[in-house]
């Protein structure tokens, strides 16, 4: 069973394409198109979540809060 976390994605146009940004971890991704911007962020947050440390993950989490 998979744990579910809701964050924020803010997704901004940049040139010709989409920047997409998880605040609350400072992860960022970009796309061509909004849907590809969101979906490269939470393949980038998946990633993060499957290889950092719980010390990184709580490090980046206190940072922004």
């Amino acid at each position: 069973m998979h744990n579910v976390q809701r964050m924020t994605a803010i997704i901004e146009r940049e040139d010709d394409g989409f920047v997409s940004l998880c605040p609350e971890l400072d992860i960022a991704s970009q796309g061509s198109t909004i849907e590809e911007a969101r979906a490269n962020l939470i393949e980038a947050l998946t990633l993060f979540f499957e290889t950092a440390s719980p010390s990184e993950i709580a490090r980046r989490a206190k940072a922004t809060a």
